[in-house]
């Protein structure tokens, strides 16, 4: 069996926010302006969106960031058999159980969208959970177990980020170098991380009347069996916190050795796609990047071309891939052949995930 991205959808809350505004929306913080400052001179990113008000009273949950982007894929796109599979994933739900997914089903049915018994797979983690998602959504699909299938990923990374909520450790005083304090590794992800959720229709066949996307295959891996623990969400304190310097030791090494497994398994090579679509955290990975993906260009001084709306739709974490290729096959003009090549990184313990593309007319 085949399966194909049949439409796509995302949702932005509120008005975007600029750097000036973020204060206003998630609070400040004492001792944190040098930090924000260098933070997103670094990170590149000039607007966000906040699924708060400037009460920091939450406007929209995750669940309804992932309903609404559902609504936005679905609008226009009746699927051509009924959805019978549902995945989502997200780094951060008001509950641990039940799963995500099982909420978002309740707030689907609730709005009549999807409003059926459905197989549902809930999928946790950092910026690799909604991509977990969409590849068990593939694999459904291909293996001939649902004709139709929706995945989505959803993010509130301010509900857990903002002011009234927060609680750094405070171990500034014990480090010549803030960045390697505990205090800095949850702090700087205030003007980092942003709300948003994204959709994708998947299905046996390809669309009627437009452009479809084959998905040709899937490639996932940890390498948490070699890596420490770089990124994480404590349970007990709702305390997110990165580690820049394990982050920075070994990103690189792990995304290379995937990339290359990758490549080598399915025959392919970098040059073989129209578009790669990268999930970017910041720009200051810009360079380090290229210089990966020029490990796999025919000619090492070209780097393959990629595109990325990190700079106005924000780091929207397990979102973001999601929201950028709605946007992306939404603003450009594409072709049936056309190829993409969507990659996912994580820094929680080193997973990553890739997903081959074709465009294909019905």
């Amino acid at each position: 069996m085949q399966c194909f991205i049949t439409a796509t959808g995302s949702f932005l809350p509120g008005p975007a926010i600029s750097n000036e505004q973020i204060h206003e929306v998630l609070g400040s913080l004492d001792g944190e302006t040098q930090v924000a400052q260098s933070v997103l001179k670094m990170n590149g990113i000039v607007s966000r969106h906040y699924a708060q008000d400037r009460q920091q009273q939450a406007t929209h949950d995750v669940y309804d960031l992932a309903r609404l982007a559902a609504e936005a894929c679905l609008s226009g796109a009746e699927p051509q058999n009924p959805i019978t599979f549902l995945s989502a994933g997200s780094t951060y739900a008001p509950y641990s159980g039940p799963g995500i997914a099982s909420i978002v089903h309740s707030r689907l049915g609730a709005a009549g969208i999807v409003d059926r018994p459905l197989e549902l797979s809930s999928h946790g983690g950092i910026c690799t959970s909604a991509s977990a998602a969409l590849v068990a959504a593939v694999r459904s699909v291909k293996q001939g177990e649902h004709a139709s299938a929706l995945s989505i990923g959803a993010e509130h990374a301010s509900e857990i980020l903002k002011s009234s909520v927060i609680r750094p450790i405070d171990d500034r005083a014990e480090h010549d170098d803030l960045r390697k304090s505990q205090w800095f590794m949850s702090v700087f992800l205030r003007f980092m991380l942003s709300d948003g959720g994204g959709a994708v229709l998947l299905e046996s066949q390809p669309r009627a009347g437009g452009l479809s996307y084959r998905v040709d295959w899937t490639h996932s891996m940890s390498f948490a069996h070699q890596a420490p623990l770089c990124m994480k969400l404590e349970n007990a304190n709702r305390l997110l916190s990165q580690d820049v310097g394990i982050l920075t030791r070994h990103l690189y090494q792990f995304a290379g050795e995937f990339v290359s497994a990758a490549l080598e398994k399915h025959n392919e090579q970098l040059d073989a796609y129209r578009m790669i679509l990268p999930h970017m955290s910041s720009y200051f990975f810009r360079r380090k990047m290229e210089k990966t993906m020029q490990k796999f260009s025919p000619d090492p001084a070209v780097t393959p071309p990629y595109w990325t709306n990190l700079a106005t739709a924000g780091n929207t974490g397990a979102a973001s891939i999601y929201v950028m290729l709605d946007e992306y096959v939404r603003q450009h003009e594409i072709a049936a052949g056309d190829r993409l090549l969507l990659f996912i990184p994580e820094s929680g313990q080193f997973n990553f995930v890739l997903v081959s593309l074709t465009a294909v007319a019905a």
